[in-house]
This record gives structure tokens, sequence and C-alpha cells, in this order.
């Protein structure tokens, strides 16, 4: 939503081993790869961010994200903490570091098993993992609790236009 009411704006595309769902779209939802290519990627100094998430490598690709930005573009990413804190890393003045969270671990774990997009073993991977991702909160410039979709947006535009970057 953010992305359709700035033109402007992309949403960055992270790459994965994980298996792609039926109705995802390669280049789309993500660069799909295999293990070795992507540790081959890792090896050539290819991503700006990478991490094993739940047994999968994610990771952002440094050639996308140079693209995108000779285009002019302003980058979202929907990325964990550690990628979020390297991506300040790469990018310290221009970056602004927005931690999404749910209202609860009881309404995450509901979204997640809503979304009938992960087995059960994966979301509790993801549940298992949230307490080091609200941890990691501390690192951001601002926190925004996710309770609907529209309010969600509205704070980050505020947030975004506040800090000079809209």
């Amino acid at each position: 939503m953010l992305v359709q009411r700035n033109d402007d704006m992309v949403i960055s595309v992270s790459a994965t081993t994980r298996p792609q769902r039926p109705a995802e779209i390669e280049g789309v939802d993500y660069y799909f790869m295999t293990r070795h290519e992507f540790e081959t990627n890792i090896e050539n100094n290819n991503f700006l961010e990478y991490e094993k998430v739940h047994e999968n490598y994610y990771g952002t690709l440094r050639p996308v994200v140079d693209k995108l930005i000779r285009k002019g573009k302003r980058i979202v990413f929907d990325i964990d903490v550690k990628g979020a804190l390297s991506i300040r890393q790469a990018y310290p003045q221009e970056s602004l570091l927005i931690f999404i969270q749910a209202p609860s671990i009881e309404e995450l774990k509901k979204r997640l098993i809503n979304r009938k997009s992960e087995s059960e073993q994966a979301i509790h991977l993801r549940l298992k993992r949230i307490e080091f991702e609200i941890d990691q909160s501390k690192f951001f410039d601002h926190v925004i609790i996710n309770d609907t979709l529209e309010h969600t947006v509205e704070k980050i535009e505020s947030l975004i236009h506040a800090n000079g970057h809209l």
C-alpha cells in the first residue's frame, strides 16, 4: 500500500533459497535461487545483506539495489532485523529503519496461521525468533504497532515525511 501511494517508491525484492510458493512470481516476490547459487553470490560479495533464517537463506542483491538507486527510486525493504541493520551500515544517511510489530504475540500467531502460506513448523520457528527480533528493535529509528494496515501505512508516511525522506 505504501508503494501504491508513492510513485517513486519500490519494494526491494529479496533473493531466497526457500521453495517458491504456487502464487509467487520470480523477480516479483523473490529471486529464487538454489543454495549453491546463493552461496556463490555470497562469495562474490553480491549481497548488501543476507541471513539464514528458518533453514533458508534470504538476502538483498547489491546490483538490484544499485540499479534502483540509479533510477532515482526510494526503496522499501521488508527484511529481518539483522538485514535492516546491515542496510543502515551500507547507507547510514539515506536509511530510515522502522520496526513494524504486531499488537501481540497471539495476534502475530493468528495472522501467520490465517495467511495459510507456512507450515506449522515454520510458524513455530518464526515465533521462537520473535523475542530476538523485538529486542533488536531498540536499534531502529522508530517502532510502529501494526494494528490496521491503513493506520500503519499512514504512520509510516508520517515518519518518512518528518525525517525528510518524503
